[in-house]
This record gives C-alpha cells, structure tokens and sequence, in this order.
C-alpha cells in the first residue's frame, strides 16, 4: 500500500470515527425505520383502497385526462419548493399513467431537484430577515443542527430516503453550505425517483 492508499485509508477510518461519534449512523438507521413503517403503510393503504374503494388506475387516468400535465407539474414544482408538502409518490403514479411515462418521471425528478435548489435559495433569504430567521432558526432547530455537523452526507441522506428534502435544502441554505457541494450531493434525487418508480410502476 503506497502513501495515497495509507492517507485515503486514514481519512476514511478519521471520517467514521467522526460519524459514529456524532450519531449520525444512528441517526440514519432512526430514519429508515421510521420511513420504512410508513412506506408500507402507504403500500398497503393503496392496496385496500383501490381493492374497496377505488381504483387508482382509473382515478389517475382520469386526472390526466382532465387536468394538462403542466399543472400537475406546478403544483409539485411548489409542493418540493416549500417543505415537500404532498408526497412525491402520489406524483410518481400520476406520471405512470401519462403518455410517456419515463419521460414524466424524468421530469419530476429533475422539478425535485431544482425545488431543492429553490429552497436552498429560500433558506440564504431568510437570513436576511432577522424576525423571520429566528422563527424558522427554533422550527428548524434539529435540521440545522445535523446540517451543521454532517454537512454532505445529510443532504445525500435527505435525497434518497424519505426524509424532507426541501426543509434539508432549506437547512443547507440557511447556513451557507457550499453551493457546488450541495448541487453535486442532490444529483441523488434522480436515484430516488428511479428507484420509487420501479416499485410504484410495478404495483400500479
């Protein structure tokens, strides 16, 4: 092992001591187990409903045949922007049943992204205005803090699990958290989308 190899090795076993220390691993593995009972009952709420009550198929075809596909966008466009306030899995089987399924999945990923981007940008304003900051500074208190101490890997854990990403986005903006960095860790949404659609596709 040369001394790039030992270095990067050092770094890495530096970063996890780190990590372990701080609790984000636990932190991490609350969050999954909080998401996953969610998740299922999500799963399983659809399952009843459309087996009892309605049927999600038909109920999605008829939205997009009533409603223009660039409504639905807006609304989640908004929906991402401010604190993810309807969840994205409902917009994930409207675009199953679109002329273009991919196509539509693409695009919502890509509107996930560039609403994490606004909220970013919404989180960097909010410090101008000091009353406002200090309201958002108590509601956001736990974001803000983990934002501070694990930085990156906050926000790739806030794009791939079903944690808010627009209040982490927020959180980022808030403290100043490099802008390129957080641009390169949210690519991550894209991976969350295609993974959510393959699951949600498969059921629909």
């Amino acid at each position: 092992m040369d001394k790039t190899e030992r270095k990067k090795e050092h770094n890495l076993k530096r970063l996890h001591k780190y990590y372990s220390y701080t609790g984000f691993y636990t932190f991490v593995g609350n969050s999954l187990k909080k998401a996953i009972i969610p998740i299922l009952l999500f799963v399983g709420v659809l399952f009843l409903v459309d087996w009892l009550l309605i049927d999600f198929s038909a109920f999605f075809t008829h939205v997009t045949e009533t409603y223009p596909p660039i409504s639905v966008l807006l609304v989640f466009f908004v929906s991402e922007t401010l604190l993810g306030l309807i969840p994205p899995e409902i917009f994930i089987a409207w675009s199953n049943k679109t002329s273009d399924p991919v196509v539509y999945l693409s695009i919502l990923a890509t509107l996930s992204y560039l609403g994490g981007i606004g909220s970013y940008f919404i989180g960097k304003w909010i410090l101008q205005i000091p009353s406002v900051f200090e309201y958002v500074e108590v509601r956001m208190k736990k974001h803000l803090k983990n934002v501070r101490k694990w930085g990156g890997f906050l926000i790739i854990v806030g794009a791939l699990l079903p944690i808010p990403f627009s209040m982490t986005s927020m959180a980022a903006g808030t403290i100043n958290y490099k802008f390129s960095n957080y641009l390169l860790f949210g690519l991550l949404r894209f991976a969350r989308f295609a993974i959510y659609g393959i699951a949600i596709f498969s059921i629909m």
